[in-house]
């Protein structure tokens, strides 16, 4: 294919979305090497991903770029090509969220540098959806993230809680100060695990570098918040089996993960390179199943559009404190991690990732849960 043919079928698949090359639209797309129209075309997303890392191309609002190509499911529209074979295909054979690939990913992402997460994220460092409703910064929507959790799990002093992929120990030090609980965090990250340490020094809270497979024990609640996203599609029911042993027959267990609306069995190329390798996001159908005979499902809360600003906020944090952070990253670096915001920030945007906070029991509760909003 020539680079006239290439750049006319590129044009007329963004068409659909609205978009046009070299526009004026905050949304239109600049392109700065002409190699990328056959390379899009060649490659699909991944290519796309790599091409925006090489300043390839462009776009003066990355977000809404995503949200159009998204919203109308542009890349249902383009036919699959061998790559995108290839990546379905070895995700159905191989098992990449094993324990060894656990930790493959706490190495890839979560210790990319404290420093990073630390201008990134609020000042609790919590890396997942706020809850943005009565909050007017990422720190008090942050804080209504984590009371709301806490309140959902109805925490009483006293109580043991297992917090599977504890992060940073946000939750942790939150649960453990305002409602007198004792908390065991579990993280496949040394560096989380190393800063979680030093936060809860002094309180009732115990971190332990291990995957949720490695552990044994007992709690009254169970929480996990951003972590199932890891699990991979071929260990949901292990790890719902997990949650099970872990909590007492009376307890709760509350899971916080981004969610899909379609059920799938592979992750978008490019995240599963560059940012979480071997992620996936489960569906409603998926979860179900999981916890089918194990759990009552108590309360389905969706706040998938906090997502959005959420990620932005992150972004702009990210963008605001890069004079601070280029010394140890590159420039490559810089644009893979835009990248990465405000494509998911977009894919929030358009309705085509949520957030789930399901509250599940072992038994029901007696008289019903009451859920909280």
């Amino acid at each position: 294919m020539n680079r006239i043919l290439a750049k006319k079928h590129v044009q007329e698949l963004l068409s659909f979305a609205g978009i046009n090359i070299n526009g004026e639209n905050p949304w239109d797309i600049h392109i700065l090497h002409d190699g990328f129209y056959k390379k899009a075309l060649l490659g699909g997303s991944l290519a796309v991903g790599e091409a925006y890392m090489q300043h390839w191309w462009d776009a003066d609002r990355l977000d809404e770029f995503f949200t159009r190509v998204l919203g109308i499911s542009l890349e249902e529209k383009i036919h699959k090509n061998w790559h995108i074979f290839f990546h379905i295909m070895r995700s159905r054979l191989f098992n990449f969220s094993n324990i060894s690939g656990a930790f493959k990913i706490g190495r890839h992402h979560y210790d990319l540098g404290n420093d990073l997460f630390s201008k990134m994220l609020d000042k609790r460092m919590i890396y997942t959806c706020a809850y943005w409703t009565k909050a007017a910064t990422l720190d008090e929507a942050q804080e209504n993230k984590l009371e709301l959790t806490c309140q959902k799990l109805e925490l009483e002093r006293g109580m043991k809680v297992l917090d599977i992929g504890c992060g940073w120990g946000g939750f942790a030090k939150y649960a453990s100060e305002r409602f007198g609980v004792s908390v065991t965090g579990l993280t496949v990250s040394e560096e989380q695990a190393k800063s979680a340490r030093e936060l809860c020094r002094g309180l009732p809270v115990e971190i332990k570098l291990l995957d949720y497979r490695q552990f044994h024990g007992q709690f009254d609640r169970v929480v996990s918040l951003g972590m199932f996203e890891h699990v991979g599609y071929k260990n949901y029911r292990l790890y719902m089996e997990k949650a099970s042993r872990y909590l007492k027959d009376n307890g709760l267990f509350l899971l916080h993960t981004i969610g899909t609306n379609i059920s799938s069995k592979w992750n978008d190329p490019w995240i599963d390179r560059y940012i979480f390798p071997g992620s996936l996001l489960p569906s409603i159908q998926q979860i179900g199943k999981a916890i089918e005979g194990l759990f009552v499902m108590e309360d389905w809360h969706n706040f998938g559009a906090d997502y959005d600003k959420t990620l932005m906020a992150w972004h702009q944090n990210f963008v605001n404190h890069w004079e601070d952070l280029k010394g140890r990253y590159d420039e490559i670096f810089f644009r893979m991690w835009k990248y990465y915001l405000l494509s998911c920030a977009g894919a929030f945007r358009a309705r085509k990732n949520q957030l789930w906070q399901i509250v599940l029991s072992k038994k029901g509760v007696p008289g019903g849960y009451v859920s909280l909003r």
